[in-house]
């Protein structure tokens, strides 16, 4: 089964931890760039903020990355 995670500000996120996703908050840069680092080996997919989104950049399409998808501002 795929491993779901999201990742950004909580605020945005915590209502997807009721549909099993694994939440990961990150409110600043910093705090974004070491969750995404920090993403287990078997996350098939990951649900960024808009925010978390613009601060990782070409690393989402990265060889190897999980598949995204950017929540609506």
């Amino acid at each position: 089964m795929p491993t779901v995670a999201g990742l950004g500000e909580l605020s945005r996120l915590e209502v997807y931890a009721l549909a099993g996703v694994g939440v990961l908050a990150a409110e600043t840069d910093d705090d974004v760039r070491t969750a995404w680092q920090s993403l287990a080996a078997d996350t098939t997919i990951v649900v960024l903020t808009p925010h978390a989104a613009a601060t990782l950049g070409r690393r989402l399409t990265e060889p190897g990355a999980p598949m995204t998808v950017v929540l609506p501002s």
